[in-house]
């Protein structure tokens, strides 16, 4: 991912936000081609110093077929994004688009059978809490779960980089950059708003 040094960042907080709001990213490998996978991904974070990426995918998958210990891949998150108009400028220029990623490239450890069942054990804890009549894995059944996860690949993948960007229009001048704030406030848009807040954060 191409970060210019005004939009980089090494803040691990912003980068446990992203991840943790955006889950559902790419999982992106070339051992014979490109292939990616859209994946529900976990950061773990158990050991602070050696946090990592749990995923899994179907086995059925081309991915899962080609993909051993040790291959390189990349997680792809993309947070929040919208368009900024160049109306909202006091000048003549070009429109663009505001948005947070994190690209995490790593190395691939295939999970075993009692690393993967912990792994959704997780992960479905993570989105069932919120249900009205949540459906833990325990109980589904130890017996059901393991038969289940028969048609299951797990990953955890190993950082070997980790990019993190905030294009959220730090190159513009204070009345423009306000002037942009506002607009977007406006919006219906979700990721609008949520835009419109992260630049207020990075104005303090």
């Amino acid at each position: 991912m191409f970060i210019p040094k005004l939009y980089r960042s090494e803040d691990v907080e912003v980068m446990r936000g992203i991840i943790r709001e955006n889950s559902f990213a790419l999982l992106i490998s070339s051992v014979d081609k490109i292939r990616a996978t859209h994946s529900m991904m976990l950061l773990n974070e158990s050991d602070p110093e050696n946090i990592y990426i749990e995923t899994h995918i179907s086995r059925a998958n081309p991915q899962a077929k080609t993909l051993k210990n040790g291959d390189e891949v990349l997680c792809d998150f993309l947070g929040a994004h919208t368009y900024i108009s160049s109306s909202w400028y006091d000048h003549i220029n070009v429109s663009t688009w505001n948005y947070e990623a994190v690209q995490i490239h790593g190395k691939v450890e295939i999970m075993n059978h009692y690393e993967l069942y912990a792994h959704l054990d997780k992960l479905t804890a993570k989105y069932e809490a919120f249900q009205q009549c949540p459906m833990m894995v325990k109980e589904m059944g130890k017996e059901f779960v393991e038969k289940e996860m028969k048609g299951a690949f797990g990953i955890k993948v190993i950082p070997t980089e980790i990019f993190i960007k905030q294009k959220l229009s730090q190159n513009r001048k204070e009345a423009d950059f306000n002037n942009i704030i506002t607009q977007l406030e406006q919006s219906d848009d979700n990721n609008a708003q949520k835009i419109a807040d992260k630049m207020k954060l990075i104005k303090k």
